[in-house]
């Protein structure tokens, strides 16, 4: 094992030094539940998958749509080192010297993306109560936002704060839905829709009522 570290010093072995490092980042960061794993990448790629059925078929292929995108990292990043180092290895045992860093990267991570398939589904199995609290664009539709600051009005967006089922705040950018309706700060409205990262909202009926 102590030869193995020290060979992760070396130049040969230089992509899987850094993985390990990334690895080793990703799996702190999950531990102290920084909760890094709702980012938007991670809502946008789920958005796009339910648009797209074969793209839906490829994340759940490579297991990435049963787990938070950071676990799913935190694997393939293990699953690239742990063959990196096996190819290296393999290749000083055989042929007297590792391969060159680009060679041995390029096989690790093709290697590495297929072999993260079924560690990803076979974790998937094994805790079956994991549950991501990432959501999706559209799952902020029929949810209430607050005006932050400015006043919205339509052609002039303001930015408003939403709280999902999952208590996890999102900061969007709304307009009301209809022309002639605004939205002040402080004041909430129903979003509707949504065109591309822009949300268009309906203010509540109490506030039109008291204004």
């Amino acid at each position: 094992m102590a030869s193995v570290l020290l060979d992760l010093l070396t130049p040969a072995y230089m992509p899987f030094a850094i993985s390990f490092v990334v690895m080793l980042g990703i799996g702190l960061i999950e531990a102290v539940g920084l909760g890094l794993g709702h980012i938007d990448v991670h809502a946008d790629v789920a958005g796009d998958a339910n648009a797209d059925g074969a793209g839906a078929t490829l994340l759940d292929w490579l297991g990435l749509g049963e787990m938070p995108v950071l676990i799913w990292l935190t694997a393939l990043l293990a699953c690239f080192t742990l063959l990196g180092l096996a190819i290296q290895q393999g290749a000083t045992a055989w042929l007297g010297a590792p391969f060159s860093p680009a060679f041995a990267a390029a096989g690790a991570g093709v290697g590495g993306l297929f072999l993260n398939t079924y560690v990803s589904n076979g974790l998937a199995r094994l805790l079956p109560g994991l549950e991501t609290t990432a959501i999706t664009s559209d799952e902020l539709l029929r949810l209430r936002g607050t005006v932050l600051e400015g006043t919205a009005r339509r052609g002039q967006p303001a930015r408003a704060k939403v709280v999902d089922r999952f208590s996890q705040a999102h900061y969007v950018m709304i307009e009301p839905h209809e022309d002639g309706d605004t939205i002040a700060q402080g004041e909430t409205a129903l979003l509707v829709r949504r065109e591309g990262s822009l949300f268009f909202a309906l203010p509540d009926v109490s506030q039109l009522r008291a204004s």
